[in-house]
């Protein structure tokens, strides 16, 4: 006798569980979003979109790195034809990025400018690293980079570049080197 009630618990327990599957069921597939076709193409077109992006980020990097190994030879040749080369390198960069290329950090890319800028000077051509510091100025409006020596980027570029100006000088965020140099050129112009 004492079998028949464990039988009976097991049946009602099946019973139950039978019956209640089906419950289960329906309730699981009704929580569940169906996906329409839009929403498969809509995954795939982020997804393109993400890669795309991502293509344009990597190809921006590799053209600043292959303008950084230009950079890196001017330097240890002092060759102002590679200083050229690199800051028209840098330039392109910049110039070809694109809209797909949003994700580089902004900073990164004013570093990669300025660096263009700084090579202009190195390579003599004072015209198109003015020019360069305007767009500079324009495309990064309110924004700066600092030497190691905190001294401003845009500031002292604008004083090398603006040569003639130096009365400003006192007020600019420049280092001591530049500063020094701008009080000795003016002691031999006012002699």
């Amino acid at each position: 006798m004492q079998n028949k009630p464990k039988v009976n618990r097991h049946l009602r327990f099946k019973k139950l569980l039978l019956s209640a599957a089906p419950l289960g069921v329906v309730a699981l597939l009704s929580a569940c979003q169906s996906a329409t076709t839009g929403d498969l193409y809509e995954g795939v077109g982020y997804r393109e979109a993400r890669f795309v992006e991502i293509s344009a980020v990597r190809d921006y990097r590799s053209c600043v790195d292959e303008a950084m190994v230009m950079d890196t030879k001017a330097r240890q040749q002092n060759d102002t034809a590679r200083y050229l080369t690199s800051a028209r390198l840098l330039e392109k960069c910049e110039a070809e990025m694109g809209p797909d290329a949003k994700s580089v950090p902004e900073e990164e890319r004013m570093r990669a400018y300025a660096l263009s800028i700084q090579n202009y000077v190195k390579g003599s051509d004072v015209a198109r690293a003015r020019d360069n510091l305007e767009t500079f100025k324009q495309t990064f409006s309110g924004r700066d980079l600092y030497y190691a020596d905190g001294a401003s980027f845009v500031d002292t570029m604008d004083l090398i570049l603006h040569a003639g100006n130096s009365e400003n000088a006192a007020f600019l965020n420049i280092g001591k080197g530049v500063r020094a140099e701008i009080r000795r050129i003016s002691y031999w112009k006012q002699r």
